[in-house]
């Protein structure tokens, strides 16, 4: 069974033994190391299986980022102040522009005050678009229009990185391989690994395959170590999701 706080666990413990420096998107933005793994965490949503992986890194003497949505589906103001009381940085996992149908000066006024709602647990410094796969707005697109920098940021990870230096692996579909199914979490990238399970991952970092640099995407509702929470979670809530991602995304293209 892929994707369980046991298996996480271990993968942390080989990206140490490999001396990967690991560490958030604020750390690495001010600070980057030579050879690092930036752990990113976007929590759309099941906030608890969110700390318990933030109590997992800081066993580890790890700190990572985790946005965190508006929705009451992701946010949980307790469970936010202890992340952030484990020493993890707080990011917004911003969607305005899908919340306000493509209206960008609605967008960006909600963005605003959405913003310093989430600086008040934390002093926000980068930000992360939510997907909103099936909604025809983009939120990245807000940037067309204004610049996040503006509001104190210092970075959006699909705008401010180097994927053609940074390896993106990502959980999409419980699996580190699922491109077909994903909509907008993908990045343009030199890079072209053959990985599919978590051990998959493992094997490459024991043989030294990867790159210095990478960052992980980890949606946090996808791990569970309860058997039936797992079940639940992949085979009725997921697997139908993503293949109507998967089928949206073929349509999309024949468009």
């Amino acid at each position: 069974m892929d994707f369980t706080y046991r298996k996480y666990h271990e993968l942390l413990q080989v990206l140490i033994e490999h001396k990967y420096q690991l560490g958030s998107l604020v750390a690495y933005m001010e600070s980057p190391a030579p050879k690092c793994c930036i752990i990113r965490h976007d929590v759309d949503s099941w906030p608890s299986n969110a700390l318990q992986m933030a109590k997992l890194e800081a066993e580890l003497e790890i700190s990572a980022t985790y946005y965190f949505r508006v929705s009451p589906l992701s946010f949980d103001k307790n469970i936010i102040s202890s992340i952030v009381a484990l020493g993890h940085e707080l990011g917004y996992h911003y969607e305005d522009l899908t919340m306000h149908n493509g209206n960008m000066e609605k967008a960006i006024a909600s963005f605003q005050n959405n913003l310093k709602h989430f600086r008040e647990f934390y002093p926000v410094k980068t930000i992360a678009m939510h997907g909103k796969p099936l909604s025809r707005w983009n939120n990245l697109d807000l940037w067309k229009k204004y610049d996040y920098r503006e509001f104190g940021l210092v970075c959006e990870p699909y705008y401010s990185l180097n994927y053609d230096e940074i390896l993106y692996l990502t959980d999409t579909g419980n699996c580190w391989d699922g491109h077909k199914y994903s909509i907008r979490d993908e990045v343009n990238s030199a890079f072209n690994y053959k990985i599919h399970s978590t051990d998959d991952l493992i094997n490459h970092i024991h043989n030294q395959h990867l790159p210095d640099k990478i960052l992980m995407n980890i949606h946090p509702a996808r791990w569970n170590d309860n058997l039936l929470k797992w079940i639940i979670r992949y085979y009725i809530l997921t697997l139908p999701k993503y293949q109507t991602k998967k089928w949206v995304k073929q349509w999309r293209k024949r468009q």
